[in-house]
């Protein structure tokens, strides 16, 4: 009975490998990637630089004062991880789910960031000269907190860190926060009670 208990777990183990591997094959949204599986993972201190990370699983990860340098992490999961102090100097973050995530301190230095959902983290004190937020979906506090002292241009898109944010552009700040639900979208049009409103201006007649 337990040799086929060990049987058992072991074709299991082995059948979850080999979808990993098909996983990692198949093209997909944000292309070929390693499908590797993270979730939960002690990863402190730990040292990953250049690595391909692509479509992994992050989530809830611990990797405070890890090294990811230069890695690519395209359409990778990584909400709710904690990486506290993590170096990201010139990682690949675009498309990446980094909800809920712990960025205190880290180093996003002309890290490529470009459409990654930023919502509800936190990168207070992190280092972001020439990162290329492009597209990013961040909390509008958050992002005012960074245009504070972004700088730099990001050496391969070649976008400034500041125009990235949206820094100084109201309608950019205004309609890239999601998580604030009055400054999310252009407002409605308000009809008047004859259901039509200003074709020039798109607002109603006041009756």
């Amino acid at each position: 009975m337990a040799a086929a208990i060990i049987t058992f777990s072991s074709n299991n183990m082995s059948a979850l490998a080999d979808l990993n591997k098909f996983e990692a094959a198949t093209p997909g949204e944000f292309g070929r990637g390693s499908a590797a599986q993270f979730g939960s993972a002690d990863l402190r201190k730990a040292v990953h630089m250049n690595e391909n990370f692509r479509r992994a699983n992050f989530t809830a990860a611990d990797m405070r004062e890890s090294d990811f340098s230069g890695s690519t992490f395209n359409g990778a999961y990584l909400e709710k991880a904690v990486a506290y102090k993590a170096n990201f100097s010139g990682a690949d973050l675009s498309d990446t789910l980094m909800d809920r995530m712990v960025l205190n301190e880290a180093n996003l230095t002309n890290a490529v960031l470009v459409r990654t959902v930023l919502t509800r983290s936190d990168l207070g004190g992190a280092v972001i000269e020439g990162a290329d937020f492009s597209d990013a979906v961040l909390d509008l506090p958050q992002k005012q907190a960074l245009c504070k002292y972004a700088s730099g241009t990001n050496p391969v898109t070649g976008v400034s860190t500041r125009v990235s944010l949206g820094c100084g552009n109201s309608r950019r700040n205004a309609y890239g926060t999601p998580s604030s639900p009055l400054l999310s979208a252009p407002p409605q049009k308000l009809l008047n009670r004859d259901g039509f409103c200003d074709d020039d201006t798109g607002l109603c007649e006041a009756k």
